[in-house]
């Protein structure tokens, strides 16, 4: 049975991440501050949901107040998805935990990983924010990083020291730059939970800008399908790798989709452009699929229905 750390299990694709791998009877050390970015109850429910398997652990503890060299002990695998996320956040005050959660918690783990015998595979929870608004579309992992938000400047941070500790020190890790993730479990700050939430309450959904920006959106069981690929394919080490939808979406479009799903019309509330908002998104995912062997399975229109579902449970 091999043991894995999953990092910031409390979250949205963390959580994820630690289910698939204790139903398939692994072991699972999962860790995580559960800090107030967004409503911890939310986490709570995510962390009850894993309780239940015997393989896992909870370890409630901010990353870098934690014995690594300890930890790191027989364990073949890291995910690291903990991070301070949002594009909005990132900006003033709140930068400092940006640069603490995404650049020092990293090259804490990055420091112990460099000297742990048994570890194979690192894999670090990236994201599209590293491209900023990209000249071509679909963008591949060529082009040079140019990230708009300060949060895509800390995730892109924390990628190129997973490089350096690759190249000096021989630190397995593989990078997965998520599109966009969405489903059940999605944070309450994320677009699709909003608009849902606002549909259930009766509100118009907030709108930023004109509506014409286009996303690539990942199904949440496509981006943990992609961990599990990049944690155990050789040819994968060192690596970055975009993970994607597979097709690119006008916002306009998705909200469309969304009125047939819940059967009534949506009202919409236009604000001004967020600063930091990337217009568009799309990401060339050749590369996942001829190294990693991976194929986003599922459609934007049944990944949608899965996470109303999940949302109609909740409020």
């Amino acid at each position: 049975m091999s043991k894995n750390i999953v990092t910031g299990v409390a979250g949205f694709i963390g959580s994820h991440i630690a289910e698939n791998l204790l139903k398939q009877g692994q072991q699972v050390i999962g860790v995580d501050e559960i800090n107030d970015y967004y409503d911890p109850i939310f986490k709570q429910k995510n962390i009850a949901h894993l309780q239940s398997y015997p393989g896992f652990e909870f370890i409630e503890r901010d990353i870098q107040l934690l014995n690594w060299q300890k930890l790191l002990q027989d364990t073949e695998v890291v995910y690291h998805q903990a991070a301070q996320a949002g594009v909005r956040a990132s900006w003033g005050q709140g930068f400092r935990s940006y640069t603490e959660r995404n650049i020092n918690a990293t090259q804490i783990l990055l420091e112990a990983a460099k000297d742990a015998t048994t570890l194979k595979r690192l894999v670090f929870a990236s994201s599209s924010s590293v491209y900023g608004d990209a000249e071509t579309f679909p963008t591949h992992e060529g082009i040079c990083p140019a990230p708009v938000s300060p949060y895509g400047i800390t995730k892109l941070a924390a990628e190129s020291l997973c490089g350096l500790y690759y190249k000096n020190f021989g630190v397995p890790f593989v990078a997965l730059r998520y599109f966009t993730v969405y489903g059940p479990r999605q944070r309450p700050d994320m677009a699709f939970h909003k608009f849902f939430k606002a549909v259930i309450e009766d509100q118009a959904i907030p709108v930023f800008g004109d509506g014409e920006q286009t996303r690539d959106f990942t199904y949440v069981s496509d981006a943990v399908a992609a961990n599990l690929a990049a944690a155990t394919i050789p040819e994968a080490v060192g690596q970055i790798f975009n993970i994607g939808g597979g097709s690119r979406v006008i916002l306009s479009e998705v909200l469309n989709m969304m009125e047939q799903i819940v059967g009534k019309p949506i009202k919409r509330n236009f604000i001004d452009r967020a600063i930091g908002d990337a217009r568009h998104t799309g990401a060339d995912i050749f590369k996942a699929q001829k190294l990693l062997g991976w194929q986003p399975q599922v459609s934007l229109r049944e990944g949608l229905s899965q996470e109303w579902q999940w949302l109609k449970g909740i409020y």
